[in-house]
């Protein structure tokens, strides 16, 4: 079981729309002192799309790139390495989320395919019976991204679709990415202080 709350998260990035989430994802686990260790990977399709939502530039500095600062913290894992440590179930990793998720990566993920080391993990993630959520990024879904979610979901993993919030007026797209984050790092054990609780007016 993993520990509470945890402390080694995988963080991945694919080829959906939605960067800002992932940057302010990325922040805030920076800051949060619970977390100890980030593996980070991103899809190629992840770069590209990190390349025109946020002026991302090559591979280098990556991190830096993303959060605007190193991190000790966060360390970049290549796709390509299938033999990192985040694809053995050996590896403690407590914990992965996938910001944004594409469908494409959702059926790999779903049917097993894991060719890169971004499945891989969450393969290993899913046989450890570690959380693992998948921030899905898809408008309008065919039956077969609805049946990938629905098998998903059957081997564990929590389907937590890019979604924001309304209801606390965000006045700022970074506010309702940091809404967005604060929801899906209290879903894994990792609740942040400043985060919009619903107060009821009745």
């Amino acid at each position: 079981m993993p520990v509470l709350p945890p402390e080694n998260l995988t963080i991945a990035t694919t080829g959906a729309s939605g960067s800002m989430f992932l940057k302010s994802f990325l922040l805030t686990v920076e800051r949060d002192d619970r977390v100890k260790t980030v593996n980070f990977i991103a899809s190629d399709s992840g770069l590209r799309v990190l390349a025109e939502e946020l002026a991302i530039e090559g591979r280098t500095d990556l991190i830096r790139q993303i959060i605007g600062s190193p991190s000790a913290k966060i360390q970049v894992q290549s796709n390509a390495d299938i033999g990192a440590n985040v694809a053995s179930g050996s590896y403690p990793c407590d914990a992965m989320v996938v910001i944004p998720c594409s469908v494409g990566t959702l059926a790999r993920i779903a049917n097993g395919i894991a060719s890169h080391l971004l499945e891989r993990a969450a393969d290993v993630t899913l046989k450890e019976r570690r959380p693992l959520v998948l921030c899905v990024r898809e408008t309008p879904l065919n039956k077969i991204h609805i049946r990938n979610m629905s098998l998903a979901a059957e081997a564990g993993a929590t389907i937590f679709p890019l979604i924001p919030t309304f209801y606390n007026h965000p006045s700022s797209v970074e506010i309702m990415a940091q809404e967005f984050s604060n929801r899906v790092l209290a879903h894994i054990g990792l609740p942040q202080p400043n985060a919009y609780q619903w107060k009821s007016g009745g």
